[in-house]
């Protein structure tokens, strides 16, 4: 089994910044792409942010390059998300995800992927951005 734990969300005013974390344990520590997704009232879940676990490559929506960033600790066993400039789009439930690579070794960002690849999801962190 595994678990992945969220925090930082939040209610801020527009233009402002806020820090997601998302620790990592049992079965997900050896996933190899991690990432952020979110879901906002009446829309489907979306990927924000991607990463190849321990690896540069990053992947970003459209929505959010710019002003939201990846990364983890060194011991890539914590996920933050590094949010800029928010928006009221922003507004939505924030969630870590962890998923296997496909056979070539690669990282796919949807949450179709995710489901398929032995993904692991936490419980959430809401964000809410108003004007």
């Amino acid at each position: 089994q595994g678990n992945l734990v969220e925090s930082g969300g939040g209610s801020v005013r527009t233009g402002t910044s806020l820090t997601l974390s998302c620790v990592r344990s049992g079965a997900t520590s050896s996933a190899g792409c991690v990432g952020w997704f979110r879901q906002a009232p009446g829309k489907e879940r979306e990927e924000v942010a991607g990463k190849y676990s321990g690896g540069p490559t990053r992947h970003y929506a459209d929505s959010v390059k710019g002003r939201f960033t990846i990364d983890q600790d060194s011991s890539q066993m914590t996920v933050f998300l590094y949010m800029n400039n928010l928006k009221p789009e922003d507004t939505a439930r924030y969630y870590c995800a962890a998923w296997q690579r496909d056979w070539l070794g690669r990282c796919d960002w949807t949450v179709s992927d995710v489901n398929r690849r032995n993904g692991y999801w936490g419980q959430g962190t809401q964000v809410t951005v108003s004007s």
